[in-house]
């Protein structure tokens, strides 16, 4: 890499589980293309983030600060409760970098990201949505997504409140792949990298896959075989001392009465969305390669949270488990060795190592570290307790907050039973050990770092 600022090629999915990374389902490689990016790498196989949650989780990562900081705590995407803090793209911006977004639009900070930043390109869902009909596909689409939209019933202040949210049945897309949002994104993203760039770019590609709804184009929907998909053992199956009001969650509640052969359908629609998004990724690589940046250009991927699947019989995101918060997080420095850390680290080192990977000033006031000296010499990443909270989805509510220390992580909620996992002996998250006087040392240290995290992060729940 030369000693100019280096472009970024910073890539996110929807919804991808961290586990998907080298899988091999039916018979297929699920992520060759981000396979063969991690083998060239830095891989942070237990990176996790600060909210299971959509707007909360990618403006946490842009702005390097927790919820609690900057506002946002629950999916706002009117950015009612968003404060002005400033996100990666106006850093990279200010420091003379061409900027372009490409996919959904998930951040929320006051001003908006388009008032802070002129843009190289913006394309989102709007555009998509303006695609979709001109290609005369925007009822088929609209008629698809409807039927997979499930309502639940939640008693929520003594009230019961209605509402519906993507659920588990699957449906083969209505149109050729070459028009799914994610080939979209793709495309978009391809053209400016075969643009001339008078100056060190960012792009930044936000694809939407594997978010549900599962409705699927081929020929992704038959690329798994739901027969021959091997699922975890906990598919279906709670934790032994689950907390009594978990079933309640909206994860428990979307997970309600389904059938093991129905979490096969699920599991080959969710990895057959997973590979037509690496499909995505692969040719955004290759034109990135094509235009003669390889060798002068960061690529970052990582995802905003998890999925459950069935596990925990539990599905989405909503809750502390490693399906939710563990996401997959991948750093390209080209002319240094791949490396593989599994030591915790949290999506609010992401700024901070971005920052000084492109040279620029970092601020004292940012809740993450730095990982550069592993990004660039391979240096373990410093020991530390990493923290996820959630405070319900399009309301406060459910809080729940977690605490993952080395091999434990423990998740208290002010209403209901604390849990405590061994992850080393336990990786499922089966037995709950909060209860366990052999664990009550470790418990109360937790809950003890779990305490001062929410003094000092102006958390408001009781401990």
């Amino acid at each position: 890499m030369s000693q100019q600022p280096p472009n970024l090629l910073f890539i996110m999915t929807d919804h991808q589980r961290a586990d998907s990374l080298g899988m091999v389902q039916s018979g297929v490689e699920v992520t060759p293309h981000l396979n063969r990016l991690a083998s060239e790498s830095k891989v942070f196989t237990r990176a996790y983030n600060v909210c299971p949650l959509c707007v909360p989780a990618r403006t946490s990562l842009a702005t390097g600060k927790y919820p609690t900081t900057h506002g946002v705590v629950n999916n706002d995407f009117k950015g009612i409760s968003a404060g002005d803090h400033k996100p990666i793209h106006q850093y990279l911006s200010e420091a003379g970098y061409e900027v372009a977004h490409i996919g959904v639009h998930h951040i929320r900070v006051k001003p908006g990201l388009t008032e802070r930043v002129h843009f190289a390109a913006w394309f989102g869902d709007e555009d998509y949505g303006q695609y979709l009909k001109a290609e005369g596909l925007d009822a088929a689409h609209k008629g698809c997504l409807a039927k997979l939209r499930t309502e639940i019933v939640r008693n929520l202040d003594g009230q019961p409140v209605r509402k519906t949210y993507s659920g588990t049945e699957t449906a083969v897309w209505p149109a050729a792949a070459e028009h799914f949002k994610d080939s979209f994104f793709a495309a978009r993203a391809v053209e400016f990298l075969r643009a001339e760039r008078p100056r060190p770019f960012a792009l930044f590609v936000y694809l939407w896959a594997p978010h549900p709804p599962l409705a699927v184009p081929e020929p992704y929907a038959s690329r798994f075989n739901p027969k021959e998909i091997e699922l975890p053992d906990n598919v279906g199956t709670p934790a032994s001392g689950e907390p009594p009001d978990r079933r309640a969650g909206v994860a428990g509640l979307l997970a309600e009465n389904v059938s093991m052969p129905h979490w096969r359908r699920v599991w080959a629609a969710h990895l057959g969305l997973v590979n037509l998004a690496d499909d995505a990724i692969g040719r955004v690589l290759r034109a990135l390669d094509e235009a003669g940046h390889a060798d002068d250009t960061l690529t970052v991927f990582t995802v905003d949270h998890g999925e459950h699947l069935g596990q925990h019989a539990m599905y989405q995101k909503m809750e502390m488990y490693e399906q939710a918060i563990r996401v997959p997080l991948i750093v390209h420095r080209p002319g240094t060795e791949p490396h593989r850390f599994d030591i915790p680290v949290s999506h609010l080192d992401v700024l901070p190592t971005l920052l000084d990977l492109c040279g620029i000033d970092r601020p004292g006031d940012l809740d993450g570290t730095s990982l550069y000296g592993s990004v660039t010499s391979g240096m373990p990443p410093r020991q530390k307790t990493v923290f996820s909270m959630y405070a319900g989805n399009d309301r406060v509510s459910d809080h729940r907050r977690a605490v993952i220390a080395g091999r434990f992580k423990y998740i208290y909620d002010p209403e209901d039973l604390p849990e405590l996992y061994d992850l080393e002996t336990d990786p499922l998250e089966m037995h709950n050990l909060a209860a366990a006087e052999d664990y009550a040392e470790i418990r109360h240290k937790l809950h003890a770092e779990c305490r001062q995290w929410g003094e000092t992060h102006g958390d408001r729940i009781r401990f």
